[in-house]
């Protein structure tokens, strides 16, 4: 089910007082952030949790995200935060900025996936916001969409995507900013950057006035979501271009394009999607999903992926397109 709610407010809605009741009764509530819809559960409630997982059919060796309505709930789930996480908290809370911080005993095995460190965020959106608030608790909230799959950007890409699974949809509005958070690791080695997002590597750097480690590839258990080799994946093919040279298409395929800025006349595409016109990365990384999303119900062979330039927010978008490319398992 699907109840609409003001995007813009901040006070208790009905949808929201609603929703509220669902998860403080054990339920999943799907809600928008200003990255994309999150598949919420409190988070500690170990048995919701393992709803989550079954929802999504997301292995447990993935952890998730901790959604927190304040800075100040922070010391009641983390045992210890250093004071990088601080200037970090105080320049992009509440943004899209997850940290991974040393966990409390209050946050169950299940949501960490059974490592000593939870990620944690404060959303800046308000309907996120008005939500965590009303239900006194934080929320555990993976992007709500099967696993591996596209993450949502509006309530009706997560009916598609989880349908009865899920017990309420709060509808927003289509998200801001497109794709998930950007995940930073402290700890004794220095700040790490475990998935680039909307903040960028640069805003990283110059805040804490230091180089930031970009962690390695993908690993076998990871420290965050976003980890794994193959992710945000449509179900139709996906190949990223070497570069921004566009060849005509061999007669008779149904090929699908993203395109960056603009799509070549007469290179015989069946479907087209451009990220933005102008060039504007954040344009282009709010339409991401909603693109491949609309290439993937084209009913095309295969989707190709114009390359966007690797600056700024553009290292999340490649980010999530070569993760989208990876070969399936």
């Amino acid at each position: 089910m699907i109840l609409k709610t003001q995007a813009a407010s901040t006070e208790p809605t009905p949808a929201v007082t609603r929703a509220a009741a669902i998860l403080r009764a054990g339920g999943l509530v799907a809600f928008p952030t200003e990255t994309v819809y999150g598949l919420g559960a409190v988070a500690t409630d170990a048995r919701a949790v393992a709803r989550i997982f079954e929802a999504k059919e997301r292995p447990h060796f993935d952890p998730l995200i901790v959604h927190l309505g304040s800075a100040d709930w922070l010391d009641r789930y983390v045992a210890s935060v250093p004071p990088e996480a601080r200037r970090l908290m105080e320049r992009f809370w509440p943004g899209p900025l997850t940290l991974v911080l040393p966990k409390c005993e209050d946050i169950p095995d299940i949501v960490t996936s059974g490592l000593p460190t939870v990620a944690v965020r404060m959303p800046a959106h308000p309907v996120a916001h008005a939500l965590i608030t009303a239900v006194g608790l934080p929320l555990a909230a993976p992007s709500a969409n099967r696993f591996g799959q596209l993450s949502p950007t509006t309530a009706q890409a997560v009916e598609e995507e989880l349908g009865s699974r899920v017990d309420l949809i709060v509808d927003g509005g289509p998200t801001q900013l497109g794709i998930e958070s950007t995940i930073v690791a402290l700890g004794e080695t220095g700040p790490r950057l475990l998935r680039p997002g909307p903040i960028t590597m640069e805003e990283l750097c110059e805040c804490l006035g230091r180089e930031v480690m970009v962690a390695n590839g993908p690993v076998a258990t990871p420290e965050s979501p976003g980890m794994l080799l193959r992710h945000y994946a449509p179900r139709t093919p996906l190949r990223v271009l070497d570069s921004r040279a566009i060849t005509p298409l061999p007669p008779g395929r149904r090929v699908g394009l993203l395109a960056f800025r603009s799509a070549p006349p007469s290179h015989g595409f069946s479907a087209v999607e451009t990220l933005s016109a102008t060039g504007d990365l954040r344009e282009a990384a709010a339409n991401l999903f909603a693109a491949l999303r609309r290439l993937d119900a084209a009913g095309v062979e295969e989707i190709i992926a114009e390359p966007v330039p690797e600056t700024g927010l553009g290292n999340a978008i490649m980010d999530r397109l070569r993760k989208a490319a990876a070969p399936r398992a």
